[in-house]
């Protein structure tokens, strides 16, 4: 499975960008909240991928962060909610306002998304009410891109939860923000 990805935008059109990782073009889907923080065409982009893949398919929808990724992820579990749902939703409401409006049981403010009816925002709250606090706080990050992108991604291959490399390297990146990926390396490990 595809869970992250590196590389440069070449094309970007709502809700989809194609990315070009050493010469393979990656189409992803996004949602407004990380096409927002996308740079422009021949830029380097890091997202977080989700892969779904079906016996006719395989789609990929990408992530500024990992936390938005884990809610994504939240939502396709509730029944009635599929891949584009869950885009579509995340991309009516900031995570904040997301995890805030399923926590206080706003179902009036979830079914103002299109594609979401009465039935499925109480689906969303009964289900997730309890199991979006500590995901919707961690999504409102722009992606990390250059030397921090590879040492999140060098923790996490070391077995280190995705979270926890990030937290890691911003705390690094404050320390020292020009930090090179070893400099950056040395003080995440110093740090766990």
């Amino acid at each position: 499975m595809i869970a992250y990805l590196q590389g440069i935008v070449l094309h970007r059109q709502p809700p989809t960008l194609v990315l070009d990782v050493h010469g393979v073009g990656y189409e992803v889907q996004v949602p407004i909240g990380t096409y927002a923080h996308l740079p422009a065409p021949g830029q380097p982009v890091a997202l977080h991928i989700h892969t779904q893949v079906r016996d006719d398919s395989i789609h990929l929808f990408g992530f500024a962060t990992a936390g938005e990724k884990r809610l994504f992820e939240k939502l396709i579990t509730v029944n009635g909610v599929g891949p584009k749902l869950g885009l579509a939703i995340l991309s009516g409401l900031p995570p904040e306002a997301l995890g805030a409006a399923l926590r206080g049981g706003d179902t009036a403010r979830l079914t103002a998304i299109p594609g979401v009816g009465k039935k499925t925002a109480e689906r969303l709250v009964v289900e997730l009410r309890d199991k979006v606090p500590e995901l919707a706080g961690a999504a409102a990050a722009p992606p990390a891109s250059g030397p921090a992108a590879d040492v999140v991604s060098a923790l996490v291959n070391l077995g280190y939860a995705a979270a926890q490399a990030e937290k890691a390297v911003q705390r690094a990146l404050q320390a020292s923000p020009e930090a090179n990926f070893d400099r950056l390396f040395a003080l995440c490990m110093k740090s766990m």
